[in-house]
């Protein structure tokens, strides 16, 4: 029996991977957790990202960690849609809740347009994103639509872990 290489017995976000061009935007992501804590200090938000497929496409585990409850979980998975000429992703998470949407570069930032929320059981929530990095961290910041008028939802600065 022959030795396998080592390198098949690395997890796969310890290989290097060259992103496709549209998903380039996000690479400061990649091969990272960044973790944040929403105001009051109860809650935490860690996203870890790595690229799948040789970086044709970036997976986040989400967590959201209370004292005293169970951890809200959840993974995004986005991707280049050649039909649609943009990134897209699905997000699922483990209450059974799920996302569609798109990501655009803009200004420095990452846009996510106007998209549902569904929850279990089918209830659905209009939201949008804009994640604005800076120096080893990014700042998220989501809104939802609420009677036809944009209202905060969180303002959040996720740091390099």
């Amino acid at each position: 029996m022959r030795p396998l290489p080592l390198l098949l017995l690395l997890p796969s976000f310890a290989v290097p991977a060259h992103p496709i061009a549209a998903l380039q935007p996000m690479a400061f992501l990649a091969g990272h957790c960044w973790k944040g804590e929403f105001p009051g200090g109860k809650q935490t938000d860690e996203h870890c990202f790595q690229w799948l497929y040789g970086g044709k496409v970036l997976r986040d585990v989400h967590t959201v960690r209370s004292p005293g409850k169970p951890d809200y979980v959840g993974e995004t998975t986005y991707y280049h849609d050649p039909a649609a000429g943009k990134v897209a992703f699905l997000y699922l998470e483990n209450s059974g809740a799920y996302s569609r949407g798109t990501m655009l570069p803009a200004d420095g930032a990452l846009d996510f347009p106007a998209t549902q929320y569904v929850d279990a059981s089918g209830k659905a929530l209009t939201y949008r994103v804009r994640w604005t990095p800076s120096a080893d961290a990014y700042e998220a910041a989501s809104e939802m639509l609420v009677d036809g008028r944009w209202l905060p939802q969180f303002r959040l600065v996720l740091t390099k872990q």
